[in-house]
């Protein structure tokens, strides 16, 4: 299934993603867990029975323990995924580091069968608010610019729009928040690089970080954004993404003045007409 070539720069290095990734360690992914949890109710919620699911991941082990039946592929630019293979598509907390996210989906749409469904999870633009906005101060007091140090994730609308972009009908997005605690700042990058969730923007800082930064980060984060008990407060943002592969049985939405039946009338109020 192959894509053509784009000559748009790279929002991300895949080299250093990868490298990241090998490094995180299997019993720390608890997001993936949270997603993978969150894929599973949701689609408890399906009235439809699925055959021949496949789950686009990074981490294949994490995602086969919660649905042993599915088959697995890497969240590569290009997919392996064959045409008209699938009727269940999950594509599992990767398209928040995807360089053409469209792409992907487009990919997915491709491998699904007609009435088939995708469901994307993936990480948004409320994901770690306090951690940028700590060490984005933190930054401008100490060296009087800023570097890119947690990388951009898309907003709930522009998310959505992607499932149009791609060609999936009756789309929906919606997120789920997620609050953790942590001891320090140490703490928090400590577990995002468990998860290979650390920067790898191709336009991050290549030169090491001077403590001093850390430090002052720290005490920002601390004045700012601690908890009742005293601990760092980190937001994680879960964007679920569902949309269906188009078929002649799904509902089709009425043509603009197809209605038959008033808004005043439904409303129950009187229609008057306005003065000129």
């Amino acid at each position: 299934m192959k894509l053509p070539a784009s000559n748009a720069p790279s929002l991300f290095d895949r080299k250093i993603l990868d490298l990241h990734r090998a490094r995180a360690r299997i019993e720390d992914l608890f997001l993936h867990r949270a997603a993978a949890d969150e894929v599973h109710d949701r689609l408890k919620l399906v009235n439809k029975t699925f055959t021949s699911p496949i789950i686009v991941s990074p981490f294949p082990k994490v995602w086969t323990e919660r649905f042993p039946e599915a088959d697995v592929v890497l969240d590569d630019d290009v997919l392996e995924l064959s045409p008209a293979s699938n009727d269940l598509v999950i594509h599992a907390m990767a398209l928040h580091w995807a360089n053409d996210p469209v792409g992907q989906l487009i990919q997915c749409h491709r491998a699904l069968r007609p009435d088939g469904l995708l469901l994307a999870i993936c990480l948004g633009g409320d994901t770690l608010t306090e951690l940028r906005a700590a060490l984005g101060q933190a930054e401008i007091e100490i060296t009087g610019g800023l570097s890119p140090r947690v990388a951009p994730m898309g907003e709930l609308r522009d998310l959505g729009g992607l499932l149009q972009r791609a060609g999936f009908a009756l789309p929906v997005a919606d997120s789920v928040p997620l609050s953790v605690e942590y001891r320090d700042l140490w703490h928090l990058m400590h577990d995002l690089r468990s998860m290979g969730e650390t920067n790898a923007l191709s336009a991050r800082r290549r030169t090491l970080t001077r403590r001093g930064l850390f430090n002052a980060a720290q005490a920002i984060y601390s004045e700012n954004f601690t908890s009742p008990s005293g601990r760092l407060t980190a937001t994680f943002e879960l964007i679920c993404l569902t949309g269906w592969s188009p078929d002649d049985s799904q509902p089709k939405p009425l043509r603009p003045g197809s209605a038959q039946t008033r808004l005043a009338h439904a409303l129950r109020t009187d229609e008057r007409k306005l003065p000129d």
